[in-house]
């Protein structure tokens, strides 16, 4: 019976009224529109009608039933249930003759007659129109996903953050069923970036235009506000009172700071993001409510360092909630062991979807859209993507190390593990680590000040006959140009700088030594003949 109920909703469609005009000799007769009845579903009186034997008078019917009432009020006073096959299917509705008389017992058998004739001719023409309208809902559900696809792509990023020192990369893989997926990049003041992942409940075109007004609300209010907890405040404000029912929307937003390489972060019942570094995973945990379910919720704020050489997961539960063809779950720590098996943007994003692929196997259906967005930090020995090869030029190894004593350390063995390959004579590999190591001293002493924030570059490269290092820093003019020649008198009388023998030493340990400067970088490029009898000086 429930599953006709909907069918038998609005049936009430036209009634014959008599109009009576004086001197009329025939009645004159016209057709009047009564408003459609809707019939609830638990409403007693579709019970009854199951089981009625013939024709029911309404107003002889003693039954608390909405129903009842209006269809009384609409003008009906006899309805005839139209069963087949034990199953009702229609109801047959009469308002008063025009004779003005009651109802005789001929007439209702004429009717009860009648229904049993009807009852199969309209089962028919339902199950003849049911494919029709199932047509039609497909068609309208693929309308509905097409305009929701358009209004989620046309909200994604065209391109990702360029981050001197760090990495961005990103990945979107919607569903058949269009979710409410998005990531953003927000510019922040004083050179911060502001990184968002979320993820509205249900899907389709209500999804996507949620998705979208939060979307243009988090642009609005992090350059203004910046801070992500108080954020998160003023767009669940904004967007509590305007919410669809049984919808909310999940958000993770981050702060980072590139120079300092420090995150600031709230979640708003999003998945945790995943640090991964030295084959272990951590989760930064915060917690808040989802957007657009509560008024007036504080969302936690806090701090994380990403130290050079880790990375950041950010991610949607469309991978780690998937579904293999036995129904186990792909799964959080899954994941997070992935991340904390190695590999770093691209290659950590390409590690998931392996895993994916090869867990849910081949005619695996997606049930939820998938977003991925990882940050790198580079530096401590992590190099970035090789530079392309150029005419008579190979880099062997690109890097960034944290301006912290000890570093130089560091740098000299990158460099020397590098350059294996090239079968460099004992002294004058000895000669290249002393170089590298007091030249890369002088950038995080003299041109970066000691200060973490501001990595010191080291490259690399064979460039013809040469092996070629090049160390950059930020100290802007080009102190090495204005050197004097150490004199050991001079510096036991006070009358020149103690330090110096560092810059003389480089000198004495390469072939050829360059320095350039920008105003704003300085380069030291140290140079060592490959073939000939260049062994330094």
């Amino acid at each position: 019976m429930s599953a006709r109920a909907g069918a038998l909703r609005r049936f009430i469609g036209r009634r014959r009224t008599q109009v009576r005009s004086e001197g009329a000799v025939t009645p004159l007769q016209r057709e009047m529109e009564v408003a459609p009845v809707d019939i609830a579903p638990n409403d007693p009186i579709l019970a009854y009608f199951q089981t009625a034997s013939g024709a029911v008078e309404l107003e002889s019917l003693h039954l608390e039933s909405p129903a009842r009432d209006a269809l009384l009020e609409a003008g009906v006073r006899i309805v005839v249930p139209l069963i087949t096959q034990g199953e009702l299917v229609g109801l047959l509705n009469l308002g008063p003759r025009l004779s003005e008389q009651e109802y005789s017992a001929d007439d209702r058998k004429l009717l009860d007659a009648l229904a049993g004739q009807a009852a199969p001719a309209v089962r028919v023409a339902q199950l003849v129109r049911q494919p029709e309208s199932q047509a039609r809902e497909r068609e309208r559900v693929e309308q509905e996903l097409r305009v929701a696809q358009l209004i989620q792509q046309q909200f994604l990023p065209r391109e990702l953050p360029d981050l001197h020192g760090w990495h961005v990369a990103a990945y979107y893989r919607p569903a058949r069923e269009v979710g409410g997926d998005f990531y953003d990049f927000i510019e922040l003041p004083g050179g911060r970036i502001g990184i968002v992942v979320g993820d509205v409940t249900d899907k389709g075109v209500p999804a996507a235009l949620v998705m979208a007004t939060t979307h243009s609300l988090l642009r609005a209010e992090a350059p203004r506000l910046v801070e992500p907890s108080k954020v998160l405040e003023r767009v669940n404000d904004l967007l509590v009172n305007d919410m669809p029912p049984k919808m909310f929307v999940t958000c993770l937003y981050v702060v980072l700071d590139p120079a300092a390489g420090t995150l600031r972060f709230a979640n708003a019942g999003h998945n945790l993001p995943y640090v991964g570094a030295e084959g272990e995973t951590l989760e930064l945990m915060a917690r808040g409510m989802p957007l657009g379910l509560l008024p007036d919720m504080t969302y936690e704020e806090k701090a994380a360092t990403l130290a050079p050489g880790t990375s950041l997961l950010l991610h949607s539960d469309g991978l780690a909630e998937a579904h293999n063809p036995e129904g186990d779950m792909f799964g959080f720590p899954r994941l997070m062991g992935i991340v904390g098996s190695g590999g770093a943007g691209e290659a950590l994003i390409d590690n998931c979807l392996k895993s994916l692929d090869s867990f849910v196997g081949a005619s695996w259906d997606q049930e939820d859209d998938i977003t991925l967005v990882t940050v790198q930090r580079y530096g401590s020995g992590v190099n970035r993507p090789p530079a392309a090869e150029t005419d008579g030029s190979r880099v062997l190894t690109q890097f960034e190390l944290p301006s912290e004593p000890g570093n130089e350390r560091r740098a000299f063995a990158l460099v020397t593990e590098s350059v294996q390959e090239l079968g460099l004579p004992d002294d004058q590999l000895e000669k290249l680590k002393t170089a590298v190591a007091e030249a890369t001293m002088n950038a995080i002493e003299h041109g970066n000040h000691n200060d973490p924030r501001i990595p010191v570059g080291i490259t690399a490269s064979v460039e013809n006959q040469d092996l070629v290092v090049r160390i950059t820093d930020e100290g802007g003019s080009d102190i090495l140009s204005h050197r004097e020649s150490p004199d050991l008198e001079a510096k036991l009388e006070g009358r020149q700088n103690p330090r110096g023998w560092g810059l003389f030493l480089i000198e004495s340990m390469v072939d050829e030594m360059d320095v350039t400067s920008d105003g704003t970088t300085r380069t030291v490029e140290l140079i060592f003949h490959l073939k000939g009898d260049g062994h330094g000086r």
